[in-house]
Order: C-alpha cells, then sequence, then structure tokens
C-alpha cells in the first residue's frame, strides 16, 4: 500500500504541461477546482472527464501513475458513494429497508460525487507529477507575494511547504523499510483485531518519528551552514516568466469556466 502513495512525486519531462509556468498551473488547478463544483449533471461531468483524461495525455503521464495515486483513497471515495447512495431521497424509491433507501436520485449521485472525487484527486496528482517542488514553491511565493504586505512569512511557509513535499516519498519508502524490517522479525500488521493492529503499529512509529526528527535536524543543520536567513534580499538561479503558452492556457480555462457556468446555470 505505500508504494501506491505517489503524492509529492515529480516525473520529468517536455509536455507542454511541464512546460508551463508554475505560476500558470497553480491558478488552472484552482480554476479546475471551482469548475468541478460547478458540474451538476451527466453532460458537465463527462465534459470534465474528457477534459482530464486529455490533460493526462497531453502531460505524457503514465495512466499507471495517476491510478496508483487514486489507489490509497480508495476507501475513502467508496464510503463517499455509499453515503450519498442511502441518504439521498431524490428520485423514485428502489430499495427501502430499515433506515437504508435507495433511489434513482441517490444512485445518480453517488456515481456523480465518486467521479467528482477521483477527478479532483488527479488535477491536484497532475500538478505535483508535472511541477517539481522547487519550482512549485517558486510559483507560490510569487503569487502570495502581496501578503508580504501584511507581514505574512510567504517565503518561509512556501520553503516549509517545498520541504513537505520533498520529505513525503523519503518516509514513505522510510516506513517501508521499517516495516519490512519489522515483518523480518515477526510483526504482523494485516491480521488481527483492530486493537492488535494498532499495537502492532507501535514498533513501527517510534523508529519513523526518532528517524524524522534526525532528518530535521540534519536539515537545519545543513541550512545554517549554508547561511540560510530567510528570504529577505534572496535571489533566484532561474526567474519565472510568463510565455504565450501560459496565457493561452488561462485563456482557454476562463472560457472553459464561462461554458461551465452556463452549463450550471441551465442545469445541464
Amino acid at each position: 500500500m505505500l508504494k501506491d502513495i505517489t503524492l509529492g512525486q515529480y516525473f520529468p519531462g517536455d509536455s507542454v504541461i511541464h512546460k508551463l509556468d508554475p505560476r500558470t498551473k497553480l491558478i488552472l488547478v484552482i480554476v479546475f477546482i471551482v469548475t468541478l463544483f460547478l458540474a451538476v449533471d451527466w453532460i458537465s461531468y463527462a465534459v470534465m472527464f474528457c477534459i482530464t483524461a486529455l490533460c493526462i495525455r497531453v502531460s505524457r503521464v503514465r495512466l499507471k501513475s495517476i491510478l496508483k495515486g487514486l489507489k490509497p483513497l480508495f476507501f475513502i471515495i467508496l464510503l463517499t458513494g455509499i453515503l450519498n447512495l442511502f441518504y439521498t431521497k431524490e428520485g423514485s424509491v428502489l430499495l427501502d429497508w430499515w433506515i437504508f433507501t435507495v433511489t434513482t436520485g441517490g444512485i445518480k449521485r453517488a456515481f456523480l460525487m465518486v467521479v467528482r472525487i477521483m477527478l479532483l484527486v488527479c488535477g491536484t496528482l497532475l500538478l505535483t507529477y508535472t511541477t517539481s517542488p522547487l519550482a512549485l514553491t517558486d510559483g507560490l511565493e510569487m503569487l502570495l507575494n502581496p501578503l508580504k504586505k501584511i507581514k505574512v512569512p510567504v517565503h518561509e511557509m512556501s520553503m516549509m511547504m517545498s520541504m513537505a513535499l520533498r520529505f513525503i516519498p523519503t518516509l514513505i519508502e522510510e516506513t517501508d523499510k521499517i516495516m519490512s524490517a519489522q515483518k523480518a522479525r515477526g510483526a504482523d500488521f494485516s491480521t488481527g483485531k483492530l486493537t492488535e493492529r494498532a499495537k502492532a503499529l507501535l514498533p513501527l512509529l517510534v523508529p519513523l518519528f526518532v528517524s524524522s526528527f534526525r532528518r530535521a535536524d540534519e536539515l537545519a543543520v545543513a541550512m545554517e551552514s549554508r547561511c540560510y536567513h530567510g528570504g529577505e534580499g534572496r535571489t533566484r538561479m532561474k526567474t519565472l516568466k510568463m510565455a504565450r503558452r501560459d496565457w493561452l492556457a488561462l485563456l482557454l480555462w476562463a472560457v472553459i469556466l464561462a461554458g461551465m457556468i452556463l452549463m450550471n446555470i441551465y442545469g445541464i
């Protein structure tokens, strides 16, 4: 299961999406989320599904990697679908038993909600897959630059986010190694009651926390030895510049957003 968690990973490439400015991609992800929540019916969801599939195709990220990112969220997606299936009273009643009622509206809402969550995850995964943590940090910092006027530590916030994304794959790999070592010593993480599984995790959590604190201390020492004192007076090796493709991508998504607003108004 741990090997299926791909959050924070970056897949280098030379696709159009890889070449977009990180600020553009951050704005597009926000617009994508807003557009997705404006979808109300089959046609609008079909449009969003086709757009997401096209973006994945253009990015040249393997579909297998996207599906691996969805796998850890399987139970959350399934639970969301079940809750919407039984607790939506719209439409004709198909099943009425005890406190559970299944209607045609419930089936429709459950299916569309599952599709919405999956598309939402795919869109956010596509951002991290096609943008390096450093570029993502620079883009976020530049977008939040106006907040510096009210003394918000924008650079420090962006740096923390960058380090968190950078160390997610490292911590997952460390956890997998510790689990393998504990299993070799007879530990069992997959069988038994819930309380027994929770107790079995203690030998895993303690060395993981120790390793995390050690890595954090080593990182702090490395940053101090390089005279890092925050964002004041710092320059960038690569200056971000908006190209023609960035403006075209923003214009295209503005048209898509406007179309989705119209579809929402007319209930399509």
